[in-house]
Parts: C-alpha cells; sequence; structure tokens
C-alpha cells in the first residue's frame, strides 16, 4: 500500500522539478524592452529602474526602460499589447488603469485578458488625508460637516478616485466637491497649501502624519495602512470599495508558460529580497515588498475587475 503513494509523491516532485527547470532554462534572445506606464521620476518610474538595474546585475539581462506616459498608465497598457509575446516585451504599472478603465473608457484600447501578468511589487496605500488643524478624526467627522452644510472639496487625480469621491458622498446623502489634481503630490499639496479640504494619497503623506500635520481620515484599502495602522478603513463608513494599487508587471498574452515563469521568479526574487535597492524603496515609500504572481494574481486582477465594474455602473460613469 506504501508504493502507490510513494509514486504519486514522487510524480508530484517530478512535475514541479520539471517546471521549475525549464523555468530557469529559460533566458531572453535579446535585450528586455521595460515599458513604463507613467513618466519619469515618479514612485512608478522609480520601482521600475530599480527593479531593471537589479535584475541586470543578477542575471546578466540587458534591461532598457522606457517611460510611455499617458491616459494614467493606459497608453503604455494599449502599446504594449501589441508587442510580440516573446519576453523581450513588458510593463511596469499599476493595476487600476486595466481594472478601472476598461470599464470607464468606451475603448480603451486593450482589455485585462489581453495580458499575461508576472508579478506585483508592492501596494500604493491609498489614503483621504486633511490637515490636522481641520480637527476632523476621521472620515466620519467629514460626513458630519458635510449633513451640517460645509462645502468640503476633495482632490483626485483620477477618474478612479472621482467616482469614490462621489460615491462617499452618494451613499451618506451628501456631496464632496471633486477637484482634479495631477498626482498624489498635486492633492497633498493643495491640502497643506489650504486649497483643498481633502485629497486621495498614497504614502506621501507619512512623514506629515507622523509630524501631526496631516491626517489619515480612512484607509483606501482593504487592509491597514503601514504607516498608521490605527486609521480606520473605508468599510468602515459603509463604503464598499477599494482603491489602493498594486504595482505589477506584465506581458503581452501568449506568452510561452517557460518565459512567464522564468520572469515571474527572476522578479519576485529581486522584490523579496531584504538586499535589492528596489526592496529598501518599496519597504520605505510604500507598504513593503510583495510577491504574488501566477494565477493567484489573475485571480486578484478579475476580483479587481468586477468590484471596478459595480463602481462604474454605481457612479453613472
Amino acid at each position: 500500500m506504501k508504493y502507490p503513494v510513494m509514486t504519486s509523491v514522487l510524480a508530484t516532485w517530478l512535475l514541479a522539478t520539471t517546471t521549475t527547470f525549464a523555468a530557469a532554462d529559460w533566458q531572453p534572445s535579446g535585450p528586455i524592452k521595460l515599458l513604463i506606464g507613467f513618466g519619469a521620476g515618479g514612485g512608478v518610474d522609480t520601482q521600475a529602474r530599480l527593479l531593471a538595474e537589479d535584475l541586470q546585475d543578477r542575471n546578466g539581462w540587458e534591461i532598457i526602460p522606457q517611460n510611455v506616459p499617458g491616459m494614467g498608465g493606459g497608453t503604455m497598457a494599449a502599446q504594449l499589447k501589441d508587442e510580440p509575446a516573446d519576453g523581450l516585451s513588458i510593463g511596469f504599472t499599476v493595476s487600476e488603469p486595466l481594472v478601472y478603465n476598461v470599464h470607464a473608457s468606451e475603448n480603451p484600447g486593450y482589455t485585462l485578458d489581453d495580458f499575461s501578468y508576472l508579478s506585483t511589487v508592492t501596494e500604493a496605500q491609498m489614503a483621504i488625508v486633511a490637515k490636522a488643524d481641520r480637527g476632523w478624526a476621521d472620515l466620519g467627522d467629514v460626513i458630519a460637516a458635510l449633513k451640517n452644510g460645509e462645502n468640503i472639496s476633495i482632490g483626485a487625480q483620477s477618474s478612479n478616485l472621482a467616482d469614490g469621491s462621489y460615491m462617499i458622498g452618494a451613499l451618506h446623502g451628501v456631496e464632496l466637491t471633486v477637484v482634479n489634481v495631477k498626482g498624489g503630490k498635486g492633492g497633498l499639496n493643495g491640502v497643506v497649501g489650504d486649497d483643498l479640504d481633502l485629497a486621495w494619497v498614497a504614502g506621501f503623506q507619512a512623514p506629515l502624519v507622523k509630524q501631526g500635520v496631516l491626517v489619515n481620515l480612512a484607509s483606501a484599502g482593504s487592509t491597514p495602512l503601514k504607516s498608521d495602522p490605527d486609521a480606520p478603513l473605508l468599510a468602515d463608513f459603509d463604503v464598499p470599495y477599494t482603491f489602493s494599487s498594486k504595482f505589477l508587471l506584465m506581458a503581452p498574452a501568449g506568452l510561452p508558460t517557460e518565459a512567464q515563469e522564468a520572469l515571474a521568479e527572476a522578479i519576485s526574487a529581486v522584490v523579496m529580497d531584504p538586499e535589492s535597492k528596489l526592496n529598501a524603496y518599496v519597504s520605505e515609500f510604500f507598504s513593503g515588498p510583495e510577491a504574488m504572481t501566477g494565477n493567484d494574481l489573475k485571480a486578484f486582477m478579475d476580483v479587481q475587475s468586477e468590484q471596478k465594474l459595480k463602481l462604474v455602473s454605481d457612479s453613472g460613469s
């Protein structure tokens, strides 16, 4: 009776080993073009270039970063979709344009299934912030102020966050005045400069919160903020959506399994290595390293896409 069990275990081990060997044997046939979905100097660009440097040093691969900004990451996604699925073109972006734009735009130029998803890197833990001297402890205080007739503005750097701002008000029978801003830093500067009452910000506020200048009124993700775990969640105020994006890498759909696994393995090794420059950067400025790969990453993207479809429908976008 022991032999069938041993045979099954051996077969499982051989399958796993064969898959690992196949991934390890794959090597790019030329330079890898790393398309970056945002402009130079921001968090996406910095992470992508640190990753490129680490991948080159560790694997001997030539990585060529190329910024393709526009449409909040959508321009890069549309370009990457049409690249050959040979492992020589990969993209670095955030999850928002992939799970939101496909529902909010009539023709974004791509669908969620146009890509092979390689690995996440970290999470941009989004929060709604205000100046501490406003006296608001959390989002509940803002909602109460709105119900008392105050006109309250909120800076939003994307249509996704504008829809979220609208729904926060709609769910409580009030209305926030949405102001379009350029990036999270645009919203942060607006709040600090008293041009805005609130803003959606993903991480840049942490030092000012620590100094007592700002307060996190609510975490916009499904988990507490790493830098401020006592801040409540949007769910605590009956908001059934989350707005924290994952930083991730992807390739055109149809990428051979051995190439997908080799790239995912190489990327996740850099992400999770405490000695890597990328790991140090995301540990300091974001939620910390996170390497979700393969089927787990695709399942996450599908769930997020369903949630954003509901947001777009509920907000009337």
